[in-house]
């Protein structure tokens, strides 16, 4: 019996698709907004922080000036980096075991993340993804050179395309509205992970939404016999 899927790459996001790093983004959140004399938020109000960049986040939602949004991810960032990137992050069950087969498949993978590449690499490291990924793309460490989901959508492919991989019929796995209306800019369809942050309605645009880890394997691989 032979694995094979219907796209020729397969792009992910990653906090909310592949990893849960809530419990470490509610701590650094409450110590930043609180440095910067905000009130710190509640884990419920965490769909309005995981996903977009934290620059257009803190403009959006705490209302900072463009200038103190800079100096806030600086903050948060460094909060970070002396916590650890992997410390209070669990990958969502049954997900690495997908990325595995669909390496042993032979489809190429590469990570689509807003999250900062530098954090995005020393995550997949640690949970053993790296090898699985041809490609691992996350945001510049300003948070604004290559910030959009539509620029890493497009920083990905462009990679994996480097790398020798066919590029033809790519699908991103998100759980945002920005991976889907990112990877629309792009021309790439979406498969919608409804276990991470977000409102219902984010789905919309998506070519699929899913429910659970079995729900997306079977649009991503298909058993021959």
């Amino acid at each position: 019996m032979t694995t094979r899927s219907p796209w020729s790459c397969i792009l992910w996001d990653v906090d909310g698709t592949i990893v849960d790093a809530s419990v470490g983004i509610l701590s650094r959140l409450d110590r930043c907004l609180t440095h910067f004399g905000y009130a710190a938020p509640t884990r419920g109000e965490l769909v309005h922080w995981i996903g977009p960049p934290m620059y257009d986040s803190f403009q959006k939602n705490v209302g900072m000036t463009p200038e103190q949004a800079t100096e806030a991810v600086s903050y948060y960032r460094a909060l970070g980096k002396a916590d650890g990137y992997t410390a209070n992050v669990e990958l969502y069950p049954g997900v690495g075991e997908l990325i595995a087969d669909i390496a042993a498949a032979g489809i190429p993978q590469a990570t689509a993340s807003s999250k900062p590449e530098v954090q995005v690499v020393a995550l997949m490291e640690h949970f053993g993804l790296s090898e699985h990924m041809q490609a691992m793309a996350g945001a510049t460490p300003d948070e604004m050179t290559l910030a959009t989901k539509a620029d890493i959508v497009a920083e990905a492919l462009r990679r994996l395309k480097a790398a020798g991989a066919d590029i033809s019929r790519p699908i991103l796995i998100g759980d945002r509205h920005h991976d889907v209306d990112g990877a629309a800019a792009n021309g790439v369809p979406v498969i919608f992970v409804r276990w991470g942050f977000s409102w219902p309605h984010e789905s919309e645009g998506a070519q699929a939404a899913v429910d659970t880890m079995v729900e997306l394997r079977r649009l991503l691989l298909t058993a021959e016999v």
